[in-house]
């Protein structure tokens, strides 16, 4: 995975953003983390990265209304999306490799790829909020982490604001 340092800076942040690379139970830096559902304590992980980990699983139900969800991997990709890009993407599987080409895929269809790579990070998470709840200025919700904190974990993981 060949990356600038501003994208690595970009995926690290989302990572933490999500809470996947500082999961109590990851041991590869958040791609092995599935959503944690209700009633569980400390969440899961999956070793199987043959394919999405809910491919053959039903979703995890996260409140009593109702809520699912099946997101999972370092960005917490959800399933229903993922045949679609696997096949569009030509991914052997969900490896991190995967994971990285998606988020990839993701940022460039959201038009944020290019303000990634400038450094333009607020720019970034102002477009790909509405993917990532966890995001500031998300849509959704949800808890989200203030812009600050994203700033400050992106340039801790070593990328350079320009906005």
């Amino acid at each position: 995975m060949d990356q600038s340092p501003n994208r690595k800076a970009f995926g690290d942040m989302l990572a933490f953003s999500e809470g996947t690379s500082t999961h109590p139970l990851t041991r590869m830096n958040g791609y092995d983390v599935i959503v944690t559902g209700m009633g569980e304590k400390q969440g899961e992980v999956f070793t199987d990265f043959s394919d999405h980990p809910f491919a053959h699983r039903r979703a995890k139900e996260l409140n009593s209304h109702g809520l699912a969800s099946t997101a999972a991997g370092r960005y917490q990709q959800l399933y229903r999306y993922w045949p679609a890009y696997k096949k569009q993407l030509n991914l052997p599987d969900f490896s991190p490799a995967s994971q990285e080409r998606l988020l990839d895929q993701l940022l460039k269809e959201q038009g944020a790829y290019a303000d990634v790579l400038a450094g333009r990070i607020r720019t970034a998470i102002g477009k790909t909020n509405d993917i990532w709840a966890s995001l500031a200025g998300s849509p959704y919700g949800q808890k989200t982490h203030a812009i600050e904190t994203l700033l400050n974990a992106y340039q801790k993981a070593g990328g350079v604001i320009t906005d």
